[in-house]
């Protein structure tokens, strides 16, 4: 059993939290915001929670990092969404000192925690986290994958009418718009989804999980949660579990894909050490043209951060 903290009482991190309590799973969960009142408050619904869903993992709202100290595993939401008027350039500036400060506070307290990231732009902040941390690049990583991969299939599964348990796919690179998903890795009860769907509806399938975030957006007129906070949750319970499962994660790569020094979204297997194995794909030449764009997309915003931090 193990402790977690979660930093950012906002929607996804109070649902991260939330799911993670239900899990049972860990023995403590930290949820923590410079909001302390805010943390304590959902901490305490969560906590109130248990004698109903029947789970024991303790759950503390709190403002001080000095409540974090011996986390096994922390997951960073803090940061601030992106506003009418607000730059990419803001948006990075901004997070990246909350990503900093957070990631410096932790390590004050945690000695060689395993780091996941959902704060965005989610690339570069991983990459944030990776450099103020120190710690080795199998220890910090970002959510992303799970989180498109799983629109992708709940999105595959409306349109087959099936179950989206019978659904396993790959999705790589940035998160957002230059995603990469690969029809040729995506089954169906081990059934080529090619085979049960038209081309044009799966294109229109594929495009509308690049804009998943967006879409969600326009509906509520704020970024998702459920669907975030339980992905961040499900890479927390593999670490904890050690059980080896697969997913897409945003992680270093120094070499693999041909790529190096940049955070993207590629399959990995996931243990106790945080990432064990990166798995490289046979991409074909179709496939790796869009994940080179995918890295050039990504590799623009990592280098606009690499310059506001020589200014």
């Amino acid at each position: 059993m193990s402790k977690v903290t979660v930093v950012g009482a906002g929607n996804v991190g109070a649902t991260v939290a939330n799911v993670l309590a239900h899990k049972d799973i860990v023995n403590e969960v930290v949820l923590l915001d410079i909001q302390g009142d805010l943390a304590r408050g959902k901490a305490l619904d969560t906590w109130q929670q248990s004698p109903i869903e029947s789970f024991s993992t303790r759950i503390k709202g709190t403002e001080d990092y000095k409540e974090t100290a011996g986390s096994d595993i922390v997951v960073i939401t803090a940061g601030v969404p992106r506003k009418p008027g607000m730059s990419r350039d803001d948006l990075i500036s901004t997070n990246a000192k909350i990503v900093n400060a957070v990631t410096t506070s932790i390590l004050e307290h945690s000695e060689n925690p395993t780091i996941i990231v959902v704060s965005n732009p989610l690339d570069v902040m991983t990459y944030a986290a990776y450099v103020n941390s120190g710690l080795p690049k199998n220890k910090v990583f970002g959510m992303a994958g799970i989180l498109d991969t799983a629109r992708y299939r709940a999105f595959l599964a409306t349109e087959l009418e099936v179950s989206p348990r019978d659904i396993q796919a790959v999705l790589m690179g940035g998160h957002g718009d230059t995603m990469v998903p690969l029809p040729r890795y995506t089954t169906v009860a081990g059934i080529p989804v090619t085979e049960m769907i038209e081309e044009e509806v799966l294109d229109g399938i594929v495009a509308r999980t690049k804009k998943g975030g967006g879409e969600l957006v326009g509906l509520m007129g704020t970024s998702a949660w459920y669907a975030p906070g339980a992905a961040a949750a499900q890479m927390v319970e593999s670490i904890v579990k050690d059980d080896g499962r697969i997913f897409p994660c945003c992680v270093y790569l120094d070499g693999e894909y041909g790529m190096e020094d940049i955070f993207l979204g590629v399959p990995v297997q996931l243990g106790k050490e945080g990432i064990k194995k990166v798995i490289e794909l046979d991409l074909n030449e179709e496939e790796m043209e869009l994940l080179q764009e995918s890295e050039n997309h990504v590799r623009g915003v990592m280098d606009t951060y690499k310059e506001m931090q020589n200014k």
